[in-house]
């Protein structure tokens, strides 16, 4: 009867088709390491963040009068209402962890490399949706945080000449943060980016699809086949791997389970104390900082002068670097994918750039004012960009003339 029916379905949709050609005849390189769980925990947290926001949305009320005091109706009236606000807020942070880990591994990996470009875009078009998400989500909460946020990050766009006011103005909807600013924020954050973000995940999967997984060798599977046409060093996803991702689930649920019950806001790192209070527009926090997956761009911005007090530069650097994520692919000039084989200069560049992400991060917290280590965190700050660019900048020539091992034929089993 099963088989009557998938026959039934499989003539009107190629259901069987799809199964097949993404799980079980979808045939992966069998070196994969823990580094390639974090693909799927980003799929199954995308899917956790849109079941949660779904029943967040029931009880929401976007309206700057009512927007702070549905949340707290959600905490402490709705039956089970503290968890799924406090699965969605600590989802989101977990994302960008996942996201954040899944990025290192393609760039460790080089799995921006030919022929895998078009993955690469769509996963960093992937991240920058996201990071939009984010940003309109946290205003939702209608905090002082929130708020005040907000009204800062869209000041910036009003620093770009001659068409930035319009720009803050049509994102604000009025001439300051107010109502007009929460309904559009919400409209976005519910509706138009979710389709976007699941449009780019089906296209970035159909993408990896297409062209084979990469894998810590960096050896494409697909040069040695039998005589079926089956790469000699290739599984089928299913069962292998979908199996295999179980044991990445269990621990990161283990692990997101301790902190959503034990430490939601994880110290003021998810959610911050200024955001229980609600928005006052005449009472500016002392320190206005953003949520730490922000902080590394936000540092950024604050090491570059403004320029006859416009912080233009420093907005420019802000999108600068987050553009040259995307030409990862054209400016690495070596022949060697993983950095199993890659050269000092690549491995000595990659550890540059991670310790200079992770301050920026941190400086991104504190203020510019401050001292760490006895240094002003603004100069600290301006130190750790220009390694940040350096990796950019320099890879071209550093990656074009390192000393790179030779790279088997084959996978290897370690």
């Amino acid at each position: 009867m099963f088989s009557s029916f998938m026959g039934w379905v499989d003539a009107r949709f190629p259901a069987t088709k799809m199964w097949e050609d993404h799980l079980s005849k979808y045939y992966a390189p069998k070196n994969f390491n823990f580094w390639y769980y974090f693909g799927s925990l980003a799929m199954l947290i995308l899917v956790l963040q849109i079941v949660t926001g779904i029943f967040l949305t029931m009880h929401y009320k976007p309206d700057a009068a009512l927007a702070f005091a549905s949340v707290e109706y959600i905490m402490r009236d709705v039956n089970w209402g503290w968890l799924i606000r406090y699965l969605h807020s600590t989802g989101a942070s977990a994302f960008f962890v996942v996201v954040y880990l899944h990025m290192f591994r393609g760039i460790m990996y080089g799995s921006y490399k030919k022929p895998r470009e078009l993955v690469w875009i769509f996963g960093m078009c992937i991240y920058m949706a996201l990071m939009a998400e984010a940003f309109m989500g946290y205003l939702l909460p209608w905090g002082q945080t929130s708020y005040w946020g907000a009204q800062v990050i869209i000041n910036l766009f009003g620093s770009v000449p001659f068409i930035g006011p319009e720009i803050a103005l049509w994102i604000r909807g009025d001439f300051v943060v107010a109502d007009a600013t929460l309904n559009r924020f919400f409209a976005f954050h519910v509706i138009a980016v979710p389709l976007v973000l699941l449009g780019l995940v089906a296209a970035h999967i159909i993408a990896l699809h297409e062209v084979g997984s990469n894998n810590p060798d960096g050896v494409e599977i697909k040069n040695h086949k039998d005589e079926n046409g089956i790469p000699l060093d290739g599984i089928p996803f299913h069962p292998y791997y979908s199996v295999k991702d179980i044991v990445g689930v269990v621990v990161f649920l283990f692990i997101f389970a301790l902190i959503l019950f034990y430490a939601p806001e994880f110290g003021g790192w998810f959610l911050e104390k200024d955001n229980f209070i609600p928005a006052d527009p005449l009472k500016t926090p002392e320190h206005i900082v953003p949520l730490w997956y922000f902080t590394p761009f936000y540092a950024i911005l604050r090491a570059i002068p403004s320029v006859a007090g416009s912080a233009f530069p420093g907005v420019l650097a802000m999108g600068a670097a987050q553009v040259l994520l995307f030409l990862l692919p054209w400016l690495d000039r070596s022949p060697v994918k993983s950095i199993r084989y890659r050269g000092p200069y690549f491995r000595w560049a990659l550890v540059l750039f991670i310790i200079s992400f992770l301050a920026l991060g941190y400086l991104g917290t504190k203020s510019s004012a401050d001292s760490t280590l006895f240094i002003n965190n603004t100069v600290l700050a301006q130190i750790f960009t220009g390694t940040y660019f350096a990796f950019f900048i320099f890879m071209p020539f550093y990656t074009k003339y390192d000393k790179d091992k030779a790279v088997p034929e084959r996978v290897t089993s370690k």
